[in-house]
């Protein structure tokens, strides 16, 4: 009796996997970034390391939520397979990432302690949201 081999995913799968988190990740930090130069710029946010109040906090935390979605979304739509999968595990890189920032920054006084906390909470659920609706959009295509 011959053996059978185990077909074993092909490595340039892996590199579409990794690619797909990492360009949504970089969606997300480039835009995140160049938000908050154009907000400093502008005199919306105090300049770097001094305190931020809430108001300014409570629109970082919105426009971050959305290119957090839009980043899921990206990861999603460029997955080699399992979507989901994909846009959940670069939600939980940049929750691991949130859960450092606040950890080192936490008496630094730069602004409301509940800043950090959310976006360490909304890091999963945007994420599904993001990988959600480029499912409804594939389901919905003929």
């Amino acid at each position: 009796m011959a053996a059978t081999a185990i077909p074993s995913a092909p490595p340039r799968r892996f590199w579409r996997s990794a690619w797909a988190i990492v360009a949504g990740f970089l969606f997300v930090v480039i835009l995140s970034i160049a938000t908050d130069l154009v907000l400093y710029k502008f005199g919306v946010f105090p300049p770097p390391g001094q305190y931020t109040p809430d108001k300014p906090l409570a629109l970082a935390t919105l426009y971050r939520v959305i290119y957090g979605v839009i980043g899921s979304y990206i990861t999603a739509r460029l997955a080699p397979n399992r979507p989901m999968f994909h846009a959940i595990l670069g939600g939980c890189i940049g929750m691991a990432i949130g859960v450092v920032g606040a950890f080192t920054q936490w008496n630094n006084n730069f602004g409301p302690h509940w800043y950090p906390i959310a976006l360490v909470v909304l890091a999963l659920p945007q994420s599904w949201l993001g990988a959600k609706l480029f499912l409804r959009n594939q389901s919905a295509l003929p």
